[in-house]
């Protein structure tokens, strides 16, 4: 089978969960004897190694478009002839049997228009909830409030890229005319979700949030995201002898949206000898966010451990009573909270998002009202006085699916795609 991936960025530019999975599904599909490509922009001038990438076997078509502002990116989807052309000659050239959408932010429509003109069939994976909403998260940046998608004139998505491009003052005058960019936006992003052979979602709640938006998922399928298996030869915490005091962590992107800030303020008010909280993630893509939580941690258990790589956070999770994940946001499949399942760590989160589905609230973890630091100091308190109740929460972990199950899944997806249509073209 002649697979070929499109990303909007790709390591090691970028490093985020679409990135990471794109990489890895990719390598796993080579590893299995698939021809496999992947075609990405590279937001800079020349890419360092083009070509073949040797030791995954995945070919890398990286297109160096330059440094783009965040608005050259939102354009884009309506037009960038250099990617555009770029994708045409890639697909002429290596006529893929099946192309995976993995997110087309920063690529333009025409992309898709090229795919539907060679006759390929095409499937989109939902990381997101970008087909709906520019900003990805429905997080809004005028209040920072979570959204229930664009309202029926998109005028709360208008106000919203306004409040984005910082220009609030002439909200009234440019809010209407960028709610009718957002529209055009949002119909282009509709058809290419209409033209799927198949729409992959990681869980139901995703799909929930996008028929919530009006989007079409008539060919909707569940693939529950997989996670790798922890090194063989590490002692995970469920193995180890309580400590004195609750050892909690929490591993993800420094930002605001993920409510670290939140977790802080909870651990503030708690004694200083019943528990320590070690907080890992890339410091300085928020510095201002960053220091601001590193002024406001005043508990002296509260340490900042910077950024793990892989064999990092299992040494990480091998530390852990449990992890805590406060986000603010619709989460959508977090890596975090498989991986966490994976190590037997049970996993104490925001009522919000994905999440909320996939921890069973007092079985296998515990659930708080996003954004409620009070509540979940009151959680985390209970737990320093109760190891019991953390051991049995570890027993009910069930083992999340492995990577493995999940390429399973997606090369049988691919099949029936293709035992459902015709050969393409290639003229």
């Amino acid at each position: 089978m002649r697979i070929l991936h499109v990303v909007h960025q790709y390591p090691p530019d970028h490093v985020a969960g679409t990135e990471l999975y794109t990489r890895w599904l990719a390598q796993n599909q080579a590893e299995a004897g698939h021809w496999v490509g992947v075609f990405t922009p590279l937001n800079r001038a020349m890419p360092d190694q083009p070509g073949p990438a040797p030791v995954s076997g995945v070919r890398i078509f990286g297109m160096p478009v330059g440094p783009r502002s965040a608005t050259a990116v939102f354009l884009s989807t309506f037009h960038q002839s250099q990617l555009a052309n770029d994708f045409a000659a890639v697909l002429a050239a290596e006529k893929p049997d099946i192309i995976h959408i993995q997110h087309l932010m920063g690529l333009p429509v025409a992309v898709v228009a090229a795919i539907r003109r060679s006759g390929v069939p095409y499937v989109v994976f939902l990381h997101d909830y970008w087909y709906g909403c520019a900003n990805g998260q429905l997080l809004t940046n005028d209040t920072q409030q979570v959204c229930a998608g664009p309202d029926s004139r998109l005028h709360n998505c208008g106000r919203c890229a306004v409040a984005r491009a910082g220009l609030n003052s002439f909200a009234r005058q440019i809010g209407p005319l960028i709610a009718a960019l957002m529209r055009r936006r949002n119909e282009l992003l509709a058809a290419v979700l209409n033209g799927a052979a198949r729409i992959i979602a990681p869980n139901e709640f995703v799909g929930s949030i996008y028929r919530q938006m009006g989007l079409p998922l008539e060919r909707m399928v569940v693939v529950p995201m997989g996670v790798e298996s922890p090194p063989a030869d590490l002692l995970l915490r469920s193995t180890r002898p309580q400590a004195s005091s609750l050892q909690l962590g929490y591993i993800g992107s420094i930002s605001p949206q993920k409510g670290v800030h939140v977790l802080i303020e909870a651990v503030n008010g708690l004694p200083d000898d019943r528990v320590s909280l070690n907080i890992f993630g890339d410091m300085t893509v928020f510095p201002d966010y960053a220091a601001e939580l590193q002024r406001q941690a005043t508990h002296p258990g509260i340490r900042f451990g910077g950024r793990l790589d892989r064999a990092g956070v299992w040494a990480a999770l091998a530390k852990l009573d449990a992890l805590i994940f406060p986000t603010l946001w619709y989460e959508a499949s977090p890596f975090i909270v498989r991986e966490a399942f994976a190590a037997q760590v049970p996993v104490i989160a925001s009522n919000i998002g994905a999440p909320a589905m996939m921890i069973r609230d007092g079985i296998d973890g515990l659930l708080f009202p996003a954004g409620d630091p009070a509540r979940l100091r009151s959680i985390l308190e209970s737990l320093s006085h109760n190891p019991a109740g953390l051991a049995e929460l570890r027993r009910a972990i069930n083992p999340p699916p492995t990577n493995a199950e999940h390429a399973a899944a997606i090369d049988a997806l691919y099949r029936e795609v293709l035992s459902d249509s015709p050969p393409p073209s290639h003229d």
